[in-house]
């Protein structure tokens, strides 16, 4: 069974907007972010594929916000 987090990553095909919203949840959830995406693969719930797809993405809009 999929987790929200999950779910929320693959909205819009993996946009950005699902991806700041997984990011959201991760940031309540408390805890270190690092260490839940490390869980996620471990268990399954990401594939390392869809990781490094968020994280291509994320340096593409962290260019283009100037960062």
């Amino acid at each position: 069974m999929a987790s929200s987090l999950y779910n929320q990553m693959n909205q819009n095909n993996g946009g950005p907007l699902g991806f700041f919203q997984a990011l959201q949840q991760l940031k309540a959830q408390g805890g270190d972010p690092n260490q839940r995406i490390q869980q996620m693969l471990n268990s399954g719930q990401i594939t390392q594929e869809q990781y490094n797809a968020a994280v291509a993405k994320a340096e593409q809009l962290k260019q283009f916000l100037g960062q």
